[in-house]
């Protein structure tokens, strides 16, 4: 099968291209706005130039991890994330492939207090969220047999996370807080690539919307110091404070924890616990 995989020169994507090398059966066209090696230059906001690429290349899936992700900047220039969380989704969607596609959640409100499931209403409250939500609703509309992954608090040895700079703060500082009344689950990007290349290579393809982070939960601050602890620093104290002293520019969600459970059954998925995705991923970065 030929896979186009886009935003390949983010966290996921860079993780799909080091996991491909495990599924060789398949051909694999890596794509980004800003090319590096072995990557192809698309954008995807461009309808002409992806119905040029599908049709050239002959792709039959389309895995986007492509998205406008910068919460606060999307704040202020709304119009920019939905072009590409949504509009370019859309143009994803109309190829006449399948499509695997990656949602957030943000398109949750935050103020649940169970696991959100996938059929629990939306009420995204930030210009990301909202974005994002548009953007499934469109792919949907263009696209009705697409896969839609939720995840959330992602984290890889690529690009820049809270992983990175938790241990970047750890290291030059002696103190540091950390918010501890926002809970959610860390979501290692390579096992998120794992569960995209379950979908694919499932002896059935299982349109719809699925939900899918690491197993467990935890506060950032909890988050930071599993982080400083396999990191080995031991110099830095870290406190636990209010989201309010903290002054985000944009609200955050207090609980988005994901149900997973319909991924699980849908795929006979076993799913690591986030302190597994993060021993591994330490491991790398050291």
């Amino acid at each position: 099968m030929n896979i186009l995989i886009t935003g390949a020169n983010g966290q996921l994507g860079n993780e799909m291209r080091v996991l491909s090398a495990a599924h060789p059966k398949h051909q694999y066209f890596f794509t980004d706005v800003v090319p590096a090696l072995e990557t192809y230059d698309l954008d995807i906001c461009d309808k002409a130039a992806v119905g040029a690429f599908v049709e050239e290349h002959a792709i039959e899936l389309i895995v986007n991890c492509a998205a406008y992700t910068n919460v606060d900047k999307a704040e202020e220039d709304e119009a920019t994330a939905m072009k590409i969380n949504a509009e370019a989704v859309g143009v994803l969607g109309k190829q006449g492939v399948k499509v695997i596609h990656v949602s957030t959640d943000y398109v949750f409100s935050g103020d649940e207090h169970v696991p959100c499931r996938e059929t629990d209403p939306v009420a995204p409250r930030t210009a990301y969220g909202r974005t994002k939500y548009a953007g499934e609703k469109t792919l949907l509309a263009a696209c009705p047999e697409a896969v839609i992954l939720r995840t959330a608090w992602l984290y890889s040895e690529y690009g820049n996370n809270f992983v990175k700079t938790m241990i970047k703060l750890g290291r030059e500082r002696k103190e540091l807080g950390v918010v501890f009344d926002q809970i959610g689950t860390p979501t290692y990007a390579a096992d998120l690539a794992a569960a995209i290349f379950t979908v694919i290579e499932a002896p059935m393809w299982q349109p719809g919307i699925y939900h899918f982070t690491n197993e467990g939960v935890c506060s950032w601050y909890d988050f930071t110091l599993a982080i400083h602890e396999l990191a080995g620093i031991t110099t830095c104290k870290v406190a636990p404070i209010l989201s309010e002293e903290y002054q985000y520019k944009t609200p955050r969600p207090h609980y988005s924890v994901l149900d997973k459970s319909k991924f699980k059954k849908t795929f006979n998925a076993q799913i690591p616990h986030w302190m597994d995705g993060l021993r591994r991923c330490v491991k790398l970065l050291k």
